[in-house]
């Protein structure tokens, strides 16, 4: 199995802490999206799903403290959802038990089939990473820039339009959409950093 890329440590050791607030805040704004969805793609409805969530990181903030660095074990990352999908399980396995005539009773008999956690699996888990982590960073520096300066970045890096017709549309050069796009990029590999602890 390809482990995924370790998780930003000085995150790692904040939340070590339960009374970080800012700390876990930025954890569950990262992680809380991505596991709910893989939550929600195993057939759990929205309450469930949720929590699953608030189950994880109680999991996680009991055992925060006990966790080391062993690349033999693999990833921070691969730890936690390694604790999600055994309490999906659970779930499942107690909604089996009670069940809520919900039409899945063939869903547990399909997860419990299912091999471990596949290269595959750690694909989606990266991208889905991958893109929470883009989410939080570019929510946290937006209000850094002007307005024109945002929309430069957005339409042009994030949805694919071209510079000559932005720059119409905002009413600024080609020269000066770059420029916007440029800074803009800069800082949010910035603020990837520091969510990642690379700083």
């Amino acid at each position: 199995m390809t482990a995924s890329p370790t998780t930003r440590y000085s995150l790692l050791l904040r939340i070590q802490d339960p009374r970080n607030q800012a700390a876990w805040s930025e954890f569950v704004a990262i992680y809380e999206p991505l596991i709910y969805r893989l939550a929600r793609r195993k057939g759990l409805q929205d309450a469930d799903a949720r929590d699953l969530c608030q189950d994880v990181f109680r999991a996680v903030a009991r055992a925060a403290r006990q966790w080391v660095p062993d690349p033999e074990r693999g990833s921070f990352r691969g730890w936690l959802f390694q604790i999600a999908r055994n309490l999906l399980l659970n779930v499942l396995r107690q909604q089996r038990r009670h069940p809520r005539g919900t039409g899945d009773s063939d869903l547990l008999r399909l997860l419990d089939a299912q091999p471990a956690p596949t290269d595959e699996y750690w694909q989606v888990v990266e991208q889905e990473y991958r893109r929470e982590l883009f989410q939080a960073a570019a929510r946290s520096i937006e209000p850094e820039f002007t307005r024109s300066t945002w929309q430069a970045f957005w339409q042009t890096a994030v949805l694919a339009r071209e510079v000559t017709e932005v720059a119409s549309d905002l009413g600024l050069s080609p020269g000066a959409i770059y420029i916007a796009k440029s800074r803009v990029l800069a800082r949010l590999r910035l603020r990837v950093q520091q969510i990642e602890g690379r700083d």
